[in-house]
């Protein structure tokens, strides 16, 4: 099966609306006909035979104004086709389209999603209620007047429903205005329309400080990513058996997306061409052994914590190195880690970045520009909860004939941060952690030697200043070096020695300097898109 993103099966593509017309070169300015965008790879296939003395309509999908003559100048041709049709460049040099195809996926009127997003939360608040029959669902008039009176205050939540519950739900909401034709800063508010709604009149307890920031801002990063993922899933001129298999995958990686596409009639419908944003994109999985080194300072030796099972999967969306105007999440990286054993949760760390805005400085070496971050690590040892907004740089820099160099340098500004107050596993039901914002940088080093391995340097540090919890100051350290080395084809035998540091500064308390370890054995498993090879790890 092609992988997901190729568009080696792809049909040709024209240069007015897909395999709509055929254009009379006799009569049209060469220079005209240039302006029309197309990947070069199919500007270099297309010949005099290829292009017809005629101008033929051989499709009722353009939905013409007006029907076109024989003897129609192009410029003729292009007044008779929708505005929206014609926002060139259509494609990127892989030949997928840049956009959403509006054709295929209009945009909705704004109450629509609105509404859905209401009944997802009552949906949500019902299955709580009447289903898990938790305390805080039990709502009515009193309560809501009680919210709207008392207003805002920071929760007591754990730290898994803070910091990645949450961003979830708001993902749904989001991803509710995404698949219902808005783009990504327009599905935002949407985000935030449903967590308002459930803050004030979803749960008997205050509407929460942490929860307005969490679940639309970091709601949107998850969201965008499985949007994005789920686009390049999903082909709607596909049939059968692989039908079945896009279409569920995709409904897993987006739920709220999914029963759109149930109730919009998109998951039955087959269209004659590509209707998706489609972008590049590489994916390497992980499957392996994990230590935990549970012992503090001198104390945590190598190798001698307790041991669990991984399976690590990482995303890299995007040529960043393609010269090419960026709508947001053109380019982005995301990591899920999962583990399974006692010192382990089921979910220990997701975290990415997304570029929000920003330019290729130099075609094939440098992409800058501003970046969403998220950040999640939770085991038993430490936890640690960021979003962040910043600049950074991706590089790449030939180091030989067949090596290179791929770097990521990130600063970014935290809005909002969590950071654990005690060593050890969380067993409480309440609040073992502060509400804090500061700085955030991360770096990424990779040397590809060759095609038969990898050496990697990955480092984030936080600097967090507490708004809720013990008062101080906290500096957070991870560093991560790593080595694989290829056995066959796309199959490598990696390690990774994991460094946790933490040095808190909090008013009243003697200063704690806090030092654990990792290691990570495991067998990699890397997916790489055609078009994506040599240009980024």
């Amino acid at each position: 099966m092609a992988q997901i993103g190729d568009s080696s099966s792809k049909k040709p593509l024209d240069s007015l609306r897909v395999d709509s017309l055929r254009i009379d070169t006799t009569k049209i300015d060469a220079s005209i006909v240039d302006t029309i965008s197309k990947p070069d790879s199919l500007q270099a296939t297309d010949s005099a035979k290829n292009i017809s003395s005629t101008i033929v309509d051989t499709s009722k999908s353009a939905e013409l104004s007006a029907p076109i003559k024989i003897t129609d100048s192009l410029n003729e041709v292009l007044d008779t086709i929708p505005h929206q049709t014609f926002n060139y460049p259509r494609y990127n040099k892989y030949g997928n389209l840049l956009n959403d195809d509006p054709l295929y996926n209009r945009k909705y009127p704004w109450i629509i999603p609105a509404t859905r997003v209401l009944l997802a939360d009552v949906t949500n608040w019902a299955a709580d209620r009447y289903i898990f029959n938790y305390d805080w669902s039990r709502i009515g008039p009193s309560t809501w007047k009680y919210n709207l009176k008392k207003g805002w205050e920071w929760d007591t939540d754990r730290f898994g429903v803070n910091f990645i519950g949450h961003p979830y739900s708001g993902s749904g909401y989001f991803n509710i205005a995404r698949s219902n034709g808005y783009n990504f800063w327009q599905s935002f508010p949407f985000a935030v329309e449903g967590s308002l709604v459930w803050e004030y009149f979803g749960e008997n307890t205050r509407p929460s400080i942490n929860d307005i920031m969490n679940t639309p801002i970091s709601g949107s990063f998850l969201g965008e990513v499985m949007y994005r993922i789920s686009s390049n899933i999903l082909d709607d001129r596909t049939r059968g058996g692989e039908r079945f298999f896009r279409e569920f995958l995709a409904a897993i990686v987006s739920p709220s997306r999914a029963l759109n596409r149930l109730t919009q009639g998109k998951m039955f419908r087959v269209t004659p061409t590509e209707v998706y944003q489609k972008e590049p994109m590489n994916i390497t999985l992980y499957t392996g052994i994990h230590k935990i080194n549970n012992k503090v300072g001198n104390n945590n030796k190598f190798g001698t914590g307790g041991t669990n099972a991984i399976v690590h999967l990482q995303i890299d969306y995007g040529d960043p190195f393609e010269v090419r105007q960026r709508k947001p999440y053109d380019i982005f990286r995301a990591r899920i880690e999962l583990g399974y054993g006692v010192n382990k949760y089921l979910i220990s760390t997701i975290n990415g970045y997304g570029l929000l805005a920003g330019s290729t400085l130099k075609e094939n070496r440098l992409l800058g520009g501003l970046f969403q971050h998220f950040d999640y690590w939770h085991n038993n040892i430490f936890e640690v909860g960021a979003m962040g907004f910043g600049g950074g740089l991706i590089s790449r820099m030939r180091a030989g004939k067949n090596s290179n160099i791929y770097s990521n340098i990130h600063l970014a500004v935290v809005p909002l941060a969590g950071n654990n107050t005690r060593f050890g596993p969380d067993t409480s039901d309440y609040r073992q952690y502060n509400f804090g914002g500061g700085l955030e940088g991360k770096m990424e080093e990779t040397l590809n030697i060759g095609k038969w391995s990898t050496l990697g340097f990955t480092a984030f540090y936080y600097w967090i200043h507490t708004y809720n919890g013990l008062p101080g100051n906290s500096l957070v350290g991870i560093l991560k070096p790593t080595i694989t080395i290829k056995l066959f084809n796309n199959v490598s035998l990696g390690f990774e020695h994991h460094i946790y540091h933490n040095d808190r500064f909090i008013n009243g308390i003697p200063t704690l300097h806090l030092t654990r370890t990792e290691q990570k054995l495991y067998l990699q498993f890397f997916f790489e898109n055609r078009e994506r090879t040599g240009k980024y790890h």
